[in-house]
């Protein structure tokens, strides 16, 4: 269980590794773009993409360990499990965001995010 202030922490310091699972998603994908279109990249070849692909799931694992629920990579979505109000909630970061400014109720989902 997360409070809000260490949730915030947690994004805060954890930022330059989830820059590095954006930088990495994005070298992932116009790599695989180039090898589909025209068979070869300036990125690389298949080998790069199974780098690319070990690198991007070390992050995550690495973001898991913390007990962070990663709900995407493309938008990064981050839910840290909380409670507001005696209920339980999950604290939210969407890729972008500045800071945890969004939470919800857990059954609520996405759709139930609320500003803090």
């Amino acid at each position: 269980m997360f409070t809000l202030a260490q949730a915030r922490h947690l994004v805060a310091t954890l930022r330059p590794r989830v820059d590095e699972l954006i930088r990495l998603r994005a070298d992932l994908a116009e790599l695989r773009a180039d090898l589909a279109r025209h068979g070869t990249s300036p990125l690389g070849g298949r080998a790069e993409v199974k780098g690319l692909e070990a690198r991007l799931h070390a992050v995550v694992d690495e973001l898991h360990q913390h007990d962070i629920q990663i709900k995407g990579i493309a938008p990064v979505l981050l839910d840290f499990p909380g409670e507001r109000d005696g209920r339980p909630v999950l604290w939210c970061w969407l890729e972008g965001d500045t800071d945890v400014r969004w939470y919800h109720r857990v059954e609520c989902g996405f759709a139930g995010r609320r500003p803090v």
